[in-house]
């Protein structure tokens, strides 16, 4: 590295530092906090739950696992092992994807719907108290543009699943 390439970067400084701090204890302390809480009450980690939510939220609760993948922040690797952990429990099969060629798609079982349907109010609970409730309706609002933002500068596949419409649905 050169000194004039030293020179060309925009360092963080004062503030900017402090915030960006911040932001990196918020996405370090917050998955782990969320992890604990599924793990204790209800037996799957935040990652199954992702996958079980993402799968909850699609018509026909499947979803092809490339796109699995990429909305649970995942690599195929590490769906594959956690969505047969999954299968094992009874809480999802995978196939044929009907609507995107060949590919294999992951699907949400009945035992899986009640599954997610069980673990949610204790997650969401969790949820409130961890963010909604600490940061008021403004704030939240705040974080869930930037978090938008973010999204569509550093994954922008996944923030075009994200921003597809689906049905909406609890459990």
């Amino acid at each position: 590295m050169t000194e004039r390439a030293d020179e060309d970067v925009p360092w963080l400084v004062g503030a900017q530092l402090e915030d960006w701090k911040a932001v990196m204890a918020l996405v370090t302390v917050l998955p782990a906090a969320m992890d604990a809480q599924l793990k204790r009450d209800s037996g799957v980690n935040l990652y199954e739950y992702q996958v079980l939510a993402a799968l909850s939220a699609r018509p026909h609760g499947e979803l092809p696992m490339s796109d699995l993948a990429r909305l649970s922040g995942g690599s195929p690797s590490r769906l594959s092992h956690a969505v047969s952990r999954l299968e094992d429990l009874g809480w999802v099969t995978r196939g044929s994807c009907t609507e995107a060629g060949k590919r294999t798609s992951a699907r949400l079982t009945p035992a899986g719907r009640e599954k997610l349907r069980a673990t949610a109010p204790g997650h969401v609970r969790e949820v409130r108290r961890l963010v909604v409730d600490v940061l008021g309706p403004e704030g939240f609002a705040a974080l869930a543009r930037a978090g938008r933002a973010v999204t569509q500068v550093a994954a922008p596949d996944v923030a075009a699943i994200l921003a597809a419409p689906v049905p909406t649905a609890r459990g």
